[in-house]
């Protein structure tokens, strides 16, 4: 059944105060990958604490242990757990999110400072680091929890929350955690299914079709969708390292094995510029495509026009809809990320650097597993490098990884989403799997045994993990339409 028109009214009514929320959020630097901003990731789990206990949330911190970052022990984020009605005539959901971020720094090319939240009056794009990704698809959440509380409205469905702050760095210690809370009276005990709301949507932007997102797009501006599959991931960096200092290459110059000149080499090994992996044994544990997935491809709603409209170009390694389409969702890819402990600053610098690394990451599908592709890259690198015949020595450091994960859609909780899609915009959604990554989507599969939904928030040109990051405000306001909305059809669904 569609959401109350009280509930609409209300959102439609209070969209300021609903911006003014996110920018409280976004000013917290909650960025997980750096010691720097430990205690801001800190902060911001207070932040999530106070806004769900205002709305009636019974919120608990869970301590997930502590890590090593930049030399320096640091106790890790916490998960926040927080559940909301205990109706036993009612289904249970669980809503994960996550509350930490991407770095960011105006010296990388945004426009505005990235943690204060610019409102762009005129195009209606909401610009800041964690506006898309994940902190306004989190709000939404509490938005359509603010409704309720405030108009004395029943929630249709118990709500369990499960949010993190190391999802931007590998979710470190949330897998013990889902494992050590599930069972009889723990906290993930009862959960009939889940839904995870993210970033992106549409390869352009346009002030009609919007819709609240999870880590997927809509494949164009035309059709929304709902994700059921997501790739998984391995993180890698590998470590060159030469002489105990950096040395002048006037003076060193063709007398010692460079680190970068081997690392660039070994780089450079990996990928094809068309994006073939040159790893032995990578593609060969890649599920076979059958005939039905192949026509599922067929019919999505999809042109390599969309593609190339948020490229600014015709970039795409093929000019075949159905071959990209797959390249991006059921085959592995292989991308080089970056270059650490070469000299990067403007103007000229002779120094053969001493020590340096190189990262790259490869998305991964079934039937492939972080284990058994670490052991191929691991492998396949150390050969590589005893080809050059350097003297200097050579470090493959595994990051983290994630497997990937597919689900039925032939499920009440997909029929949910999908009756909740057509009330507000009207249209019935693609169903897609997606390249993105979220590795605990896969441990709350497995441990909890329960069906998992991905909706959407953003669009695929709100630059998540980019410079000048942003949501568009009709997302945000429609989004959180759309997720009360699936509440209660999730209600009633069969």
């Amino acid at each position: 059944m569609p959401a109350p028109n009280a509930i609409i009214d209300y959102i439609n009514k209070n969209s300021g105060k609903f911006v003014q929320r996110l920018a409280k959020a976004v000013s917290i630097p909650s960025v997980s990958g750096d010691a720097a901003y430990r205690e801001a990731v800190f902060d911001m789990a207070k932040f999530l604490r106070d806004e769900l206990e205002a709305v009636g949330v019974t919120v608990r911190f869970a301590d997930l242990g502590k890590q090593v970052l930049d030399g320096k022990e640091l106790n890790l984020p916490p998960a926040i757990l927080g559940s909301i009605g205990n109706d036993k005539n009612k289904k249970t959901v669980l809503l994960y999110g996550h509350y930490d971020v991407q770095p960011a720094l105006k010296s990388d090319g945004w426009y505005t400072e990235p943690f204060t939240l610019t409102v762009d009056n005129e195009s209606g794009r909401l610009v800041g680091r964690g506006s898309t990704d994940d902190k306004g698809p989190v709000l939404g959440w509490i938005n359509i929890l603010q409704a309720h509380h405030d108009l004395k409205l029943e929630l249709p469905v118990n709500i369990k929350f499960c949010l993190e702050g190391m999802e931007e760095s590998g979710s470190e210690g949330l897998d013990e955690l889902v494992v050590a809370e599930r069972g009889s009276n723990k906290f993930f005990d009862g959960i009939d299914c889940a839904c995870i709301v993210w970033r992106r949507a549409s390869f352009r932007s346009t002030p009609y079709l919007t819709i609240p997102q999870s880590d997927n797009y809509w494949l164009n501006t035309r059709t929304p969708c709902i994700t059921y599959g997501l790739r998984g991931i391995v993180y890698f960096k590998v470590n060159v390292r030469g002489a105990g200092q950096d040395l002048h290459s006037g003076v060193f110059g063709g007398l010692v094995h460079e680190p970068m000149t081997d690392l660039v080499i070994l780089l450079s090994k990996l990928v094809t510029p068309l994006g073939k992996i040159l790893i032995p044994g990578v593609n060969d544990l890649v599920a076979p495509l059958t005939k039905d997935e192949r026509e599922r491809y067929e019919t999505l709603d999809y042109s390599i026009s969309d593609v190339e409209g948020v490229l600014g170009g015709k970039l795409t390694v093929s000019s075949d809809k159905e071959t990209v389409l797959m390249n991006r969702m059921r085959y592995p890819s292989l991308s080089i990320h970056g270059i650490e402990g070469a000299f990067s600053a403007p103007g000229a610098k002779t120094v053969i650097p001493a020590n340096v690394s190189g990262k790259f990451s490869i998305r991964l599908v079934p039937d492939q597993t972080p284990d058994a592709i670490e052991v191929c890259v691991k492998e396949y690198l150390m050969q590589e490098f005893a080809k050059l015949e350097s003297k200097n020595t050579l470090e493959i450091e595994l990051i983290h990884g994630g497997k990937p994960w597919v689900a039925s859609p032939d499920h009440w909780n997909y029929r949910a989403a999908i009756k909740a899609t057509e009330i507000v915009y009207g249209q019935t959604p693609d169903l897609t799997r997606e390249g993105g990554s979220i590795p605990v989507v896969l441990t709350f599969a497995e441990a909890l045994g329960v069906n998992i939904c991905l909706l959407p928030m953003g669009r695929a040109d709100d630059g998540a993990h980019s410079t000048n990051e942003k949501l568009d405000l009709s997302n945000y306001i429609e989004g959180t339409k759309l997720l009360g909305t699936y509440l209660y059809e999730l209600a009633t669904a069969q």
